[in-house]
């Protein structure tokens, strides 16, 4: 089986991830894999927003990395990219980070619900305690449905991403999935299959064949990525994912160059 592209891979320049570009590079050549592209944390405008992700100095640094893994494997094609969390009024500042270099893609992430809060960051695992899980997941899906509407991102990371520590929904929301749905169909938007998922105690992929079929409906493209933090990730589990995504009705993935979007079969 040929395996899609695996779009969502880090660096240690988000002080979390372990391995140099070449390196994963080289994994992604043993897993057979024909395609990868690199999305580290994007730089935020504050720079203690917080400390998962690169600071603005090194961009060049880390364009640099990618670049050199683009030299040193020129039989894989290795795409360069940013993860990008989307918070309200932090709009002109990621429209800054897009003319900064000559992207592939930019995938858009809602870890924040509010300013101080990631939803899935361990370390705020408390800040769940005495929560009514649905209104955490209705603000996470107004926020993802404002980042799919804002015209800002090619692909939207890990979407269902409330259910990280097994937060689950006890009542039908499927209202949110189809504004959401419909927001990243009218802006073009892919969502990807991210098998990180399987690696956290949800013991699922992002997104729920839920959503998938749901996305499938209103003909949302999607890509695949692995979210790998470590050499050893690349390509993890991408057998189940395209398993997944074919029992949704998908055939085709999307590819990025340059910000622009074709489909391929898987």
């Amino acid at each position: 089986m040929s395996l899609p592209a695996d779009y969502h891979m880090h660096t240690p320049l988000c002080r979390h991830a372990v391995g140099e570009p070449v390196e994963y590079a080289r994994r992604a050549l043993e897993a057979g894999l024909t395609e990868i592209g690199f999305s580290d944390h994007s730089p935020m405008a504050r720079e203690d927003f917080d400390a998962w992700r690169m600071f603005d100095r090194q961009l060049d640094e880390y364009v640099a990395s990618v670049r050199q893994a683009q030299s040193a494997f020129p039989e894989l094609t290795i795409r360069l990219a940013l993860e990008v969390d989307y918070l309200p009024g932090q709009e002109e500042w990621i429209r800054s980070l897009a003319a900064r270099h000559p992207w592939d893609y930019f995938i858009g992430s809602v870890h924040y619900i509010s300013n101080a809060w990631a939803i899935d960051d361990p370390g705020k695992l408390s800040e769940w305690n005495g929560r009514d899980p649905g209104a955490v997941w209705t603000l996470y899906f107004e926020r993802l449905t404002q980042a799919a509407a804002s015209g800002l991102f090619d692909i939207l990371g890990h979407v269902d991403l409330p259910k990280k520590f097994g937060h689950r929904l006890g009542k039908d929301c499927s209202s949110l999935y189809q504004t959401f749905l419909a927001a990243a169909k009218q802006s073009g938007c892919a969502i990807e299959l991210n098998t990180a998922g399987l690696r956290k105690p949800c013991k699922e992929i992002y997104p729920s064949l839920e959503i998938l079929k749901l996305a499938r409906q209103h003909d949302v493209g999607i890509t695949f990525g692995s979210d790998a933090h470590a050499p050893g990730d690349v390509g993890m589990d991408f057998a189940g994912a395209v398993a997944l995504a074919r029992q949704a009705g998908y055939s085709e993935t999307c590819r990025f160059n340059r910000r622009q979007r074709e489909s391929v079969r898987f």
